[in-house]
């Protein structure tokens, strides 16, 4: 009896286009569990689209000058073409910011706000005046409260690794406009994740996922508490309250309903709106979830708890296949780094089965793996065309010279020919086997072991000897016959890996439907027809030649390239020794800076007004070449020396001097987060 399967893979950001590390973890997978369980005769509804809203949205589009729909329109688009060039089969790719998408989001809003799982709060947020603004975490950099670095983002220092929440930087300012921030009071929602822990966790104790998944399911359930699920923007699904303009619903809360609106929107496209509940309303459906390991908790975690809190029953994930990441040449896929495969050009030489092939073939499964030109032209070559294609070609042809292009007639076979055929038979289990558990990497050597019997069944036999007597003929007649049942359980095993040359393949067997729209015990089971005119032998794969990989590598290592670091400065010898009395003479007090300001005809002086406790007092500082926007000094906590005797530069009386050291990038000043003004060093 046939299943009902609802398949899901992440939904795509529309902020960027997307790389072969995306491909290997949510969504290749995701593709070929669909095309095999089309082919074992079940219903399945493959889902997917662009995740078009949130903060990041509208900064990348800021950034590039573009309105968030004019960005979301181009990288759903790119994003788009891309799967259509790997041959996808997404039975609907939508978009969050379809129409349909906003009722849908509001009513998973409501039925968790009226069964009293979202409670509202006030909390202070940061608030550009300048821009009249709240900013959310990726608009703030600020210096980090754990190590001083003075460019931290928002949400975490990229030198120390520290994460905290935006309001804890100190002296945050604005992203785009460099403008300070101030704290202000804002009202938000927060989902009470709490309320579900024993649900959750009784829910995640039957599953048999990946271990992986499991562990980290549990462990974050322990430390579940209430989390935020508003923005102050306007770029996002509005919160369905009345006095809430200006407040939208954050998009880890509105992306995963999008895999439900996306199905409603197909079930439009159908004209019949209500078909998408035969799906996500139906007890029955197994529902299949791909993605990559950054989105266990928000599919483990947080979105079956959404769900939990509903008034409309919808589908709880069944199974979670989450893979690791997938990395080009060691090192992870980065545009802005230069490490990346330019797309355009990889489709101009290669095809869509040879990535497919190539990416299942060394799937990041359970531990991150990687993507190597070396290793793409070995597959390629040494399996794809090597094994997969020479068993085809070479079979095809021989039936074009000694058996009139005809199917042969499997008779009399031999006790070896019947062993091949079991082995024939075992292997196509054993792939069923690997696609029904997720299993890609096993069931693509499933298939390089299936060509290699057969290659090797081949040259045991040595048809075209037995084809030179009519006592042997026969033989010769079972051997091809053999030989094309082996090529037509290959061609199957690997339809749902490499659709188009499985498809050809199949053609050429003399069948004008496609092998994608067959049934896997319809086509194991069947004989091919005796006497049937076969198509002529056409070429599966082309070899990759040394020369091309060379260029991709070069090509890639040329993108790279970094300019050479500026050349580090002699460490200047040590000065002669003092005694402890010379050092206690210098009083070292902790400072605040106040007021920063340039002083006129000079290109690395600023006016700099200190709190040191007692009082305030003037600086001037060698610091401002390097440093374009001085704003970000204030509120800053530094070291001076307190009682240097006053000197006159350039005009102004100084009375101390600031600590600093002399940096690639300039002067860079030390930074403290808790003394208080005035504190002395011991």
């Amino acid at each position: 009896m046939s299943k009902k399967i609802l398949i899901t893979s992440a939904l795509p950001y529309a902020n960027g286009p997307l790389h072969f590390g995306h491909i290997a973890g949510a969504y290749l997978p995701g593709d070929c569990y669909a095309r095999y369980e089309r082919l074992k005769g079940n219903h399945v509804l493959y889902i997917c689209g662009s995740d078009e809203y949130g903060i990041a949205i509208t900064l990348s589009a800021e950034m590039a000058g573009r309105s968030p729909k004019e960005q979301v329109d181009l990288f759903h688009a790119i994003n788009k073409q891309l799967f259509d060039q790997l041959n996808f089969s997404f039975d609907h790719f939508s978009r969050t910011t379809w129409p349909g998408h906003v009722k849908t989001t509001q009513q998973f809003f409501l039925d968790l706000l009226h069964n009293g799982h979202i409670e509202e709060k006030v909390t202070d947020q940061l608030f550009s005046e300048q821009d009249g603004k709240f900013l959310a975490d990726r608009y703030v950099i600020g210096t980090c409260p754990k190590c001083g670095f003075t460019e931290a983002r928002g949400d975490e220092c990229q030198r120390c690794g520290a994460s905290y929440e935006a309001t804890d930087l100190l002296t945050p300012r604005s992203k785009m406009s460099q403008a300070p921030l101030v704290r202000k009071p804002t009202k938000h929602w927060f989902l009470r994740f709490d309320h579900f822990k024993k649900q959750l966790a009784e829910w995640i104790g039957k599953k048999e996922w990946k271990g992986n998944v499991v562990n980290f399911a549990k462990a974050y359930i322990d430390d579940l508490k209430p989390r935020a699920i508003t923005r102050d923007m306007q770029w996002g699904v509005p919160v369905p309250l009345p006095g809430t303009e200006g407040k939208v619903l954050y998009v880890w809360f509105d992306a995963p309903i999008g895999y439900i609106s996306a199905t409603q929107e197909w079930a439009e496209l159908q004209h019949n709106p209500d078909a998408w509940k035969d799906y996500w309303c139906d007890p029955q459906t197994t529902l299949v979830q791909f993605i990559g390991k950054d989105n266990i908790p928000f599919h483990a975690i947080f979105f079956p708890a959404m769900v939990m809190g509903q008034n409309i029953p919808y589908k709880l994930v069944d199974q979670l296949p989450a893979n690791e990441f997938y990395n080009l040449e060691g090192r992870q896929f980065s545009k802005s780094d230069g490490w990346f495969i330019d797309l355009e050009a990889f489709f101009k030489q290669f095809t869509s089965d040879q990535i497919r092939y190539a990416i299942a073939s060394n799937a990041p499964e359970n531990q991150d793996s990687d993507f190597s030109w070396k290793d793409f032209q070995l597959r390629c070559n040494s399996e794809l065309l090597g094994k997969y294609g020479n068993l085809v070609n070479r079979t095809l042809v021989f039936i074009q010279t000694q058996c009139e292009g005809k199917i042969p007639g499997l008779t009399h076979p031999h006790p070896v020919d019947l062993e091949f055929l079991k082995k024939v038979k075992d292997l196509v289990q054993e792939a069923d086997l690997a696609y029904s558990r997720f299993q890609l990497r096993r069931a693509s050597q499933i298939i390089m072991e299936l060509a290699q019997a057969g290659n090797v069944y081949f040259d045991a036999k040595k048809p075209w000897i037995a084809a030179r007597s009519a006592l042997t003929h026969h033989d010769m007649v079972t051997t091809i016959a053999c030989c094309l049942e082996c090529i037509k359980c290959m061609a199957l095993i690997s339809s749902p890996i490499i659709p188009e040359a499985a498809d050809r393949i199949w053609k050429m067997l003399g069948f004008t439907t496609a092998l994608h729209e067959q049934k896997w015990d319809l086509v194991l089971n069947s004989q091919l027809p005796e006497g049937h005119p076969l198509a002529p032998p056409q070429v599966l794969f082309s070899r990759v030649e040394d020369s091309v990989i060379q260029q991709e590598i070069d090509k890639l290592q040329k993108l790279a390239a970094k300019p050479a670091a500026p050349p580090v400065k002699p460490v200047q010898p040590l000065k002669e020794q003092i005694g402890i009395d010379d050092v206690r003479k210098v009083d070292l007090r902790i400072a605040t800076i106040l007021h920063a300001e340039r002083v006129p005809k000079s290109k690395k002086l600023l006016k700099l007004t200190v709190d040191i406790g007692t009082e305030q007092r003037t600086i001037v500082a060698g610091i401002g070449e390097k440093l374009e926007d001085i704003s970000t000094l204030i509120g800053r906590k530094i070291a001076v020396v307190a009682n240097l005797k006053p000197a006159t530069l350039m005009g102004i009386e100084s009375q101390g001097m600031v600590l600093a050291a002399d940096g690639p990038n300039g002067p860079e000043l030390p930074s403290f987060v808790d003394p208080t003004p005035g504190t002395p060093f011991s």
